[in-house]
């Protein structure tokens, strides 16, 4: 499982020029879900998100998590981060978990995050072509990979 994690001052997502959800100051969280990732792989990354000390402190020292900062939270499908750029020039999805396996995960993972955090998870419309508006914080991006923790 991959995710792209911006701390963002805000963020909206729109399909069809519609806004299907926003969040003021908090996390967008990007997730790719990737062929044979598991329920304790979306578990094991929430838990990684939620303690995460990417806020700043009273000195400014990027040492308080999500919880702690009251940080709103986002998570959008993204298929694209299993891209492969082995070969070529045109990236290859092939690892990429189709909708059976990725939307339970993708589900798994929301509902993991906002229990551990206390907080409602805004998300994106899994499968849809959307259209993500955001304003990055610092910038402060951190990309993940569960194989890596």
């Amino acid at each position: 499982m991959k995710a792209v994690i911006q701390r963002v001052a805000r963020a909206s997502v729109s399909v069809g020029g519609r806004q299907v959800s926003e969040i003021g100051r908090g996390l967008m969280i990007l997730l790719g879900v990737v062929k044979g990732d598991t329920q304790e792989e979306a578990e094991k990354l929430a838990r990684k998100i939620s303690g995460m000390r990417i806020f700043p402190d009273a000195e400014g020292v990027m040492n308080v998590n999500c919880i702690d900062a009251g940080a709103d939270l986002m998570a959008v499908s993204q298929f694209t981060l299993a891209a492969s750029l082995r070969r070529g020039n045109r990236p290859s999805y092939v690892e990429a978990a189709g909708r059976p396996e990725a939307l339970p995960l993708y589900d798994s993972f929301c509902q993991t995050l906002g229990r551990l955090t206390g907080k409602e998870v805004a998300r994106g419309e899994f499968g849809a072509d959307m259209q993500v508006e955001l304003i990055n914080d610092g910038p402060v991006t951190i990309i993940a990979d569960t194989k890596d923790f």
